[in-house]
């Protein structure tokens, strides 16, 4: 099995969605076989600039992970689906043993 990670901020948008949103929804319309967004507390990027979320500011920098698990053949064609996102995030893929998993 596999895992596909996508590291993206809280505030990103792609045509009036957010972009965690979208690369969910991708991964359930291409059958993944599960998918989770995790929203982190604090973070940094190639900026450099820690992102948090203080109560002063009004938009939400936050950083957001997408994990997706399938077989790594299915993983490699899901990423070709996520090119028009690329640019706002950062995809990692890695192998992962699987130690429980109900497709019931």
């Amino acid at each position: 099995m596999c895992r596909l990670s996508v590291y993206l901020g809280n505030a990103d948008i792609h045509r009036h969605r957010s972009v965690s949103g979208e690369i969910l929804s991708r991964a359930d319309r291409a059958g993944m076989g599960g998918a989770c967004t995790l929203q982190g507390i604090e973070g940094f990027g190639h900026s450099a600039e820690i992102h948090d979320r203080p109560v002063w500011r009004l938009v939400d920098r936050t950083p957001v992970t997408v994990h997706i698990i399938d077989t790594e053949q299915r993983i490699r064609a899901f990423v070709s689906q996520l090119a028009d996102l690329a640019d706002s995030c950062l995809i990692v893929f890695d192998r992962v043993d699987v130690v429980s998993f109900d497709r019931s």
